[in-house]
């Protein structure tokens, strides 16, 4: 009677009790079966990025590479500026290097640099409207012209100022001249040893003034002596129909120059050299910290920025020791 009475009181359930207990089944099961149900969910539903913004923007980058103009500025301080933040000219450089004035450069001289048509395009459209370049660094706000391309021709340019074209004027023949053979001059000019000559020597020759003798000392000084009469050429500023003028009163007695030490100079000093400069000076440091000390002068040529021209130029001037 006992166990009857026991399954009676707590084994027998009501309607209302088995449906409670069915319904706290149904949502216990449902609680476990959720983060199933959801994780499945996300995985079968891709979700797609909205790249049309990214594309708008390729667009207007594009064009705004390939437009090779800007709008003249009076002031000449900010015009044809380049800022594209430092992207560089990939294409491999082709083109001669060669001392030149970019106020006076022909469009022929700048397609043998390597310069892009465009990119001449906006120099000349710049000159033409009475732009003027004064310093080598005004080249760089050229829209068009990338970092890299100013880096490899800013140890050519030479910019003549008014006083140096006046000077220029009165000694310059015309191109049917200059062809023809130097004329002599009166036996008062003394011929002058191109190492050893100071200033004063420099002004008694034809055609040169203080500032130009100054210069051909300078250069002289910073090269570590002349190792060629035709270095004297090189000197900025001078005209080349002056230097023919001079080039017989002209000798050299003792080639013997300064070297740099490509194995221990620091940055600065080969940066400090007229053929060296910031764009070889990095590169040699560059390859002396990864390959070690240069075994002999020849190893210049494995950099890439080292042509045959560049090599024949620098070579009297560095060693290994």
């Amino acid at each position: 009677m006992k166990w009857r009475e026991f399954i009676t009181d707590y084994l027998t359930f009501t309607r209302r009790d088995r449906i409670a207990v069915l319904t706290i089944i149904i949502i216990i099961t449902g609680i476990f079966l959720l983060p199933t149900a959801l994780s499945n969910r996300s995985i079968t539903t891709p979700v797609t990025p909205d790249t049309a913004w990214i594309a708008a923007m390729k667009r207007i980058e594009q064009k705004q590479t390939e437009s090779g103009q800007q709008n003249y500025n009076e002031d000449n301080s900010t015009a044809y500026q380049y800022d594209p933040s430092t992207r560089n000219f990939q294409s491999k450089a082709k083109g001669e290097l060669f001392y030149f004035d970019p106020n006076t450069l022909s469009k022929e001289g700048w397609q043998k640099l390597g310069l892009r048509d465009k990119t001449i395009g906006t120099i000349q459209n710049y000159i033409s409207k009475g732009g003027k370049f004064r310093k080598p660094e005004d080249l760089q706000r050229i829209y068009g012209l990338f970092p890299n391309e100013f880096e490899r021709i800013a140890p050519y340019i030479k910019i003549e100022s008014a006083s140096e074209i006046n000077i220029s004027k009165d000694f310059t023949d015309n191109n049917a001249k200059e062809n023809q053979p130097a004329k002599t001059y009166p036996s008062r000019y003394s011929i002058i040893d191109i190492n050893t000559a100071d200033t004063t020597a420099f002004i008694s020759l034809p055609g040169i003034g203080s500032k130009l003798a100054f210069r051909i000392v300078t250069f002289r000084d910073k090269l570590g002596g002349f190792y060629s009469i035709n270095q004297v050429g090189e000197t900025f500023g001078l005209p080349d129909s002056t230097f023919q003028k001079i080039k017989q009163f002209l000798k050299l007695e003792n080639g013997t120059v300064k070297k740099i030490n490509i194995n221990t100079a620091t940055v600065d000093q080969l940066k400090a050299h007229p053929y060296i400069r910031y764009i070889l000076a990095n590169p040699i440091i560059a390859y002396r910290n990864e390959h070690g000390i240069f075994s002999k002068i020849e190893d210049l040529k494995k950099l890439m920025s080292v042509t045959d021209e560049i090599y024949n130029k620098i070579a009297p001037y560095v060693t290994v020791q």
